[in-house]
């Protein structure tokens, strides 16, 4: 970590950063933040290879003509919050409004923003896990607690173990549908028994939905939004970066209600202003011109994951079992090796992946790779696992560290 330094005469005094940034630097998303050379297949980002859709990239060119250059409001387009209310109210049955809609930088603003205006120190947040660690990096920079409740062994909610992890400050639930990392897409009764969860026991349901759109094998998405009894403890956020390969766009929204919505926007606005003009008018063209972009990302995303259940399915050393959503695949490894070194061991053998244990305890022994990339990445990037990890399981730990 470069950290920054004064001359005073001939000697230089450090200053040392806060303790939250020190405490959020040992967390291992942090610590994945060196890029790999060129010669190593990257596996590890959730940065669709696509480019995006062109009527997209047209309708920011035409902003920017259209004089879509000066501040916006904090709370964000007002078209624009007003065209997601409405989808918002269309799929729940539920009426939603512009002002319960808080335009965010991507969906990793809206998460912050919603916690930060949420939550107070000592509240407990329930985190079903494995899970995407900014959750957990957002909750520790409040001062909350963090409990992780393990997953059934196939990635779905264990309602029996989230009751007993609740304690008497238990506030929020967090929950990504589909699951960054496991591919899972929850079933309706296990999310209808989580709301009635939360209503029983007067919590928050923050629900991440970015990958709503990339689900398989006909497997039926349920949203949040459509669960009984919860709009007034929904959290939702939402992102343009998957659907519509927008990732450097930086767009995304938090909708809630009983206020929720304008307190995030309220810490937004502190810690990042307005989202930028232009690109909130091309995230509305996003959303109201009919294309069959995303679903021919889908379908192509659903032949590459083909692909690694025949580069995997029987490979020796690992277990791979194919995600019913997102595209990410969640690989269980053999070898006595922490999840911690196995990813330098990757890294040496040329392929880029994520430890296991970056999304929680419960991801030791795995490790999570992306298929958001070419095929001819998916191919020598997974042959490039199979072969380490048959290697490292029948070598021993020393072979991986």
């Amino acid at each position: 970590m470069r950290i920054a330094a004064q001359r005073v005469g001939r000697e230089v005094h450090v200053r040392q950063p806060s303790e939250l940034v020190q405490r959020l630097s040992r967390s291992e998303r942090a610590g994945q933040a060196a890029r790999p050379g060129p010669e190593v297949v990257r596996l590890e980002t959730g940065d669709p290879d696509f480019a995006t859709p062109p009527h997209i990239v047209q309708a920011l060119g035409d902003a920017v003509e259209q004089g879509y250059t000066h501040y916006a409001q904090f709370q964000g387009d007002p078209e624009l919050r007003a065209t997601i209310a409405d989808q918002l109210t269309r799929k729940s049955g539920t009426p939603w409004t512009a002002d319960e809609v808080t335009i965010t930088n991507g969906g990793s603003g809206a998460v912050y923003s919603a916690m930060v205006g949420s939550l107070n120190a000592g509240d407990q947040v329930l985190m079903p896990q494995p899970t995407f660690s900014l959750y957990g990096d957002v909750a520790v920079s409040i001062g909350a607690e963090v409990t992780n409740v393990p997953l059934d062994e196939d990635y779905h909610l264990n309602l029996d173990a989230l009751r007993s992890a609740a304690g008497p400050r238990a506030r929020m639930v967090i929950l990504v549908n589909p699951c960054n990392p496991t591919g899972a897409v929850f079933r309706r009764d296990e999310l209808i028994a989580l709301a009635e969860f939360c209503v029983e026991r007067d919590l928050l349901l923050l629900a991440d939905e970015a990958y709503d759109h990339i689900v398989f094998d006909g497997h039926e998405f349920v949203s949040a939004l459509t669960l009984p009894d919860i709009a007034e403890r929904l959290v939702f956020t939402q992102t343009f970066s998957k659907t519509y390969a927008m990732t450097g766009w930086r767009l995304g929204y938090l909708a809630a209600k009983a206020g929720i919505a304008k307190s995030g926007m309220i810490v937004h606005r502190t810690a990042v202003g307005a989202v930028n003009s232009a690109v909130q008018r091309a995230g509305l063209v996003a959303l109201t011109t009919p294309s069959d972009w995303p679903d021919r990302m889908v379908e192509e995303y659903a032949h590459r994951r083909g692909m690694l259940d025949e580069l995997l399915r029987d490979a020796s050393g690992l277990t791979w079992r194919q995600p019913q959503g997102t595209f990410y695949g969640w690989i269980k490894y053999d070898a006595d090796v922490p999840a911690r070194a196995m990813v330098p061991f990757l890294l040496r053998h040329g392929v880029a992946v994520r430890s296991g244990t970056e999304f929680g305890p419960g991801g030791e022994g795995h490790i999570r790779l992306s298929f958001a990339t070419s095929r001819e990445n998916i191919r020598e990037g997974a042959q490039r696992i199979a072969a380490a990890c048959a290697e490292a399981a029948g070598e021993g730990i020393s072979a991986a560290v």
